[in-house]
């Protein structure tokens, strides 16, 4: 399995800023929505987080800005599992024009399984934890994504 498309959208003439591009915080809204279809894949959608009283929160998100994205583009966010462990969920979301392998964006986020009568984290349940392994081992001849694990620095004189 390549990395899963989990989010699909026109950009919004709304979305658009002063110099034709897409607004910083739309990209972040585009990833947020990925997020949300990914957490329907694991079982964590909003009839399972009424039953089971858990969700995920975001705990990091980095963004890169790759190349510019116009108002009228359809694009679609890929998805990959970076890594995961009983508690915690690392993804990375890259953003692409509709049928290009071009990213325009990318997203790396930390993500946290949490029981919302806490709030406090919880381990995943059974389902969920055999859903992303079963995800791990589709993606796993996948290469890291270029833009994982970046940081935010100037050099030091």
């Amino acid at each position: 399995m390549p990395t899963l498309t989990t989010y699909s959208t026109p950009i919004l003439e709304e979305w658009v800023d002063y110099n034709g591009h897409l607004r910083d915080a739309f990209y972040l809204l585009i990833f947020s929505y990925a997020t949300d279809a990914l957490m329907d894949r694991l079982g964590l959608d909003s009839q399972n987080r009424e039953s089971s009283g858990h969700s995920l929160f975001t705990l990091e998100v980095h963004l890169n800005y790759l190349h510019e994205v116009k108002l009228g583009a359809h694009v679609e966010v890929r998805t990959q599992l970076i890594g995961h462990d009983k508690k915690r969920l690392h993804v990375y979301h890259s953003l692409h024009r509709v049928g290009d392998e071009r990213a325009l964006a990318g997203n790396e986020q930390m993500l946290l399984h949490v029981d919302l009568a806490g709030p406090r984290s919880a381990p995943f349940g059974e389902h969920s934890l055999a859903l992303l392994q079963a995800i791990e081992d589709q993606q796993r001849d996948l290469p890291r994504p270029e833009h994982v694990g970046r940081v935010i620095a100037l050099p030091v004189p």
